[in-house]
């Protein structure tokens, strides 16, 4: 359960530094603008996506078991969140996620954080894939700049607004999203290591303030940005409320688990680290409960900046509080400039976010599945965009691990447990 920082720190040099300064700069860029573009798509206020970079980024770098792990808000989160924060309001959510983080941090001290393997995969692809569709569909407003009034929250109803608000089309901010889509594109090809994101976006932003195009910008939907941190407070707790915020919390923990180990353990096939399991969930639950206190998002491990560290020649845990810190300096000395994003920029950043989650380079390769395979993950999609996470979580992997039992050799009536 030792953090890996700890470790690091004892062979740490000024190159160690450099290399991790230069990746933690570089992360902080590109988790910048996503994490305003996923506290948005959540239904949250825009800062709460910087405040939960900055602490929950901050913990899971200072905890974790892993080398590289960069922490914040995911888009794995904007379903539930989405849902919370409309059913109980910020409060409720923030409640949650400090349930969240106190199940993880129990978790991690019964060293669950190895049962991750025990998922079926096919449970794990279909509710990303089905998170990835509802994401997407929640930026067509803003990308398109309909005005179709309230868009509701459930899927099939979202999708009748949004068509009934087709004549609403702004040409523009369709075209303002679709050439920071393409440029995201094209920087990340030509120069992988190169923080684009933050370019495309500041670059389709500047674009709409000076030449004064009719586009929706941050400032103007939801106002200035704060340049600090909310001060630290914990919420009201009442039993009645705990209990309802049950199910929610155990889905927010859930997610949190899996994305930060599955995130740990593609940063270590990149790296060829061995990460520690346990400190990883440990990590994740301080990460929530700091966010919290402080109402941000739940955090996790995200891959996609992971990823971007490793490339960007990140070596240990200081390269994910290098990313934290500077994200806090840029809310200290330029949060004003963040209210020029374009919101059909935010929205095409999220859009090409929901196609990476889904990862279509697989697609094929789940045809090739056995058909109960394939029918577990078309069923926890389905449930995922048209019914609930929680539904859909609890029926993919009791159904999975149910198929697991069922294709094992010993007759039903002959099995017994294992003694291990």
């Amino acid at each position: 359960m030792t953090p890996k920082l700890l470790t690091t720190l004892r062979d740490y040099s000024f190159s160690l530094l450099r290399a991790d300064v230069i990746a933690g700069v570089t992360v902080a860029m590109v988790a910048l603008p996503l994490s305003i573009a996923i506290a948005i798509a959540s239904g949250a206020d825009p800062s709460t996506g910087l405040t939960t970079a900055i602490i929950g980024g901050f913990l899971i770098s200072a905890f974790g078991g892993s080398r590289v792990q960069i922490g914040g808000p995911t888009g794995a989160f904007i379903v539930v969140v989405y849902g919370v924060i409309a059913d109980h309001g910020h409060g409720g959510l923030v409640l949650a996620t400090l349930m969240a983080g106190a199940i993880l941090l129990i978790a991690g001290y019964l060293r669950a954080g190895s049962l991750v393997r025990h998922i079926p995969e096919p449970v794990i692809h279909g509710f990303t894939i089905g998170i990835a569709i509802i994401i997407a569909t929640s930026q067509v407003k803003d990308l398109l700049g309909l005005t179709p009034g309230e868009v509701p929250g459930e899927f099939l109803e979202k999708v009748h607004v949004l068509w009934g608000a087709r004549e609403t089309l702004n040409g523009m901010a369709l075209l303002v999203g679709l050439g920071s889509m393409a440029l995201i594109v094209v920087l990340r090809r030509a120069a992988p290591r190169f923080p684009g994101l933050i370019v495309a976006v500041g670059a389709a932003s500047a674009l709409v303030a000076l030449a004064a195009l009719p586009v929706d910008t941050l400032g103007a939907r939801y106002g200035a940005l704060p340049a600090t941190l909310p001060m630290p407070a914990l919420p009201e707790l009442t039993l009645s409320q705990m209990i309802e915020l049950l199910p929610s919390a155990c889905v927010i923990a859930f997610l949190a688990g899996v994305e930060s180990l599955l995130s740990a353990s593609v940063a270590d096939r990149m790296i060829g680290g061995n990460y520690r399991p346990n400190a990883e969930v440990i990590a994740g639950g301080a990460a929530n409960i700091g966010s919290a206190v402080f109402g941000g998002l739940p955090a996790t491990g995200a891959i996609a900046r992971t990823a971007t560290n490793v490339r960007a020649g990140g070596k240990t845990p200081v390269a994910g509080i290098i990313h934290a810190l500077t994200i806090l300096l840029v809310m200290l000395l330029a949060a004003p400039l963040a209210g020029y994003f374009a919101m059909p920029a935010l929205a095409g950043l999220l859009m090409l976010t929901a196609w990476n989650m889904a990862e279509p380079h697989k697609w094929r390769s789940y045809l090739a599945l056995p058909k109960a395979d394939r029918g577990l993950l078309l069923l926890t999609l389905v449930l995922t965009v048209l019914a609930d996470l929680t539904v859909a979580i609890g029926v993919g992997v009791a159904l999975g691990l149910a198929l697991r039992l069922a294709r094992r050799d010993v007759p039903p009536a002959k099995w017994e447990p294992p003694d291990r």
